[in-house]
């Protein structure tokens, strides 16, 4: 698509370049010499970044709207980030879930940690669910669907442009199949077991693969006793708990259309004589439960983020203490508490301490047995904090 020869050129201000030499691979607008060049660049182009006496640091993306305005594609000033650049990247992270999981089901490109900036695209066997959250990402779509093609050839392309993350860029949001048709929702193969998920209209993708191995812990923990799986979604944790032998488990979830593949799932695998559903404010719930005196062997709280943004740390955390300190007063003495965070903005020691203070309210002690991530096919960049965005505890409780 370009050479070092053609690509337009944008400046840092004087200074600016340590982070980016350090392995940082964005920059941020306060950092850029915005002159009128650079305002009048298209989001999205690729563009050559240079030092302001002209070294350059590689090839990338830019947006002068955007608070991220460079995102580093590689270092590499001759790099041609073109169809054939992309497959490559598309074929090396594809060689690596190939490493970890026997079955397709899987993130297969987790954004700047896979060398690709601004895409999300999780795999449903022949079904690809792209995520594109930057407007170089979106400039890139005809190169991106054609590099698609020659390494997987899916038999249907969805794209889920309607995450609030997309008006960072001054993006529009939609829905869209780029390939091929969906006309009912997809399978999900995840231990031994089956789960539909709706990738045109679910939460993210239709599906949270980063807690899988999470889910996978928590169902060893919950046989033969009761589970309650609060936020959700589509009960990923309470069927496969069921599947494990969980005895009784209520999922709540403020989504009906979560809740009927909730159902769905749990009738697939044979297990819904043990799982029941509340749609509702989980909040109300939980209260509702714990007057009516309702103890559970494992409770689960997995919600969306409450931390969206750095001004909504406060509140957000606010919020992780009261659901911590509502879900350990429906444990059972000897049993599970499962928290978790999906808040990039939320850094993993004060959630954990939020958690504590939580517990501590609701007059219970005990112990954390686990702290953990996403699962590998959510790799971390090493010098993107960001990256490393979901937080989970398990702790044991007296």
């Amino acid at each position: 698509m370009t050479t070092e020869s053609v690509l337009p050129s944008v400046f840092l201000m004087p200074g600016r370049d340590r982070r980016l030499r350090a392995g940082h691979p964005w920059v941020y607008s306060n950092e850029v010499r915005m002159d009128a060049a650079a305002k009048a660049l298209p989001p999205g182009a690729v563009v050559l970044l240079r030092r302001v006496d002209g070294k350059r640091l590689g090839v990338g993306t830019f947006n002068a709207r955007a608070l991220i305005a460079f995102r580093l594609f590689a270092a590499d000033p001759k790099t041609e980030v073109d169809q054939d650049f992309l497959a490559r990247r598309l074929g090396r992270a594809l060689a690596l879930r190939q490493r970890l999981y026997t079955k397709p089901n899987y993130r297969l490109i987790h954004g700047e940690a896979d060398g690709l900036p601004g895409l999300v695209a999780d795999r449903f066997g022949d079904v690809l669910v792209l995520q594109l959250g930057t407007a170089g990402m979106e400039a890139l779509l005809e190169h991106l669907l054609a590099a698609i093609e020659a390494v997987l050839a899916p038999s249907a392309v969805v794209l889920r442009g309607d995450g609030g993350f997309r008006a960072l860029e001054n993006l529009d949001r939609s829905v869209s199949v780029a390939k091929g048709r969906i006309e009912a929702p997809v399978v999900v193969h995840e231990a031994d077991m089956a789960f539909p998920a709706d990738v045109l209209e679910g939460q993210k993708t239709g599906w949270f693969f980063d807690q899988r191995d999470n889910r996978a812990f928590v169902a060893g923990l919950a046989g033969g006793g009761r589970m309650l799986d609060v936020f959700c979604h589509s009960a990923a944790f309470g069927v496969g708990a069921a599947g494990r032998g969980a005895t009784d488990v209520l999922g709540i979830d403020s989504s009906e259309r979560a809740l009927e593949l909730g159902r769905e799932a749990a009738r697939l695998n044979g297990v819904e004589d043990r799982c029941r559903f509340l749609h509702g404010d989980a909040f109300r719930h939980l209260e509702e439960l714990d007057g009516a005196g309702e103890r559970s062997q494992v409770v689960v709280a997995d919600p969306l983020a409450f931390v969206k943004s750095k001004k909504d740390l406060k509140a957000g955390m606010r919020g992780y203490r009261k659901l911590a300190r509502m879900a350990a007063r429906l444990v059972a003495p000897g049993g599970i508490l499962f928290m978790a965070s999906c808040s990039y903005n939320a850094e993993a020691a004060l959630f954990a301490k939020e958690v504590a203070s939580g517990m501590r309210s609701a007059g219970r002690t005990g112990r954390v047995i686990r702290t953990a991530g996403a699962g590998p096919d959510h790799p971390v960049h090493p010098f993107l904090a960001e990256s490393a965005y979901l937080k989970t505890l398990v702790l044991h409780l007296d």
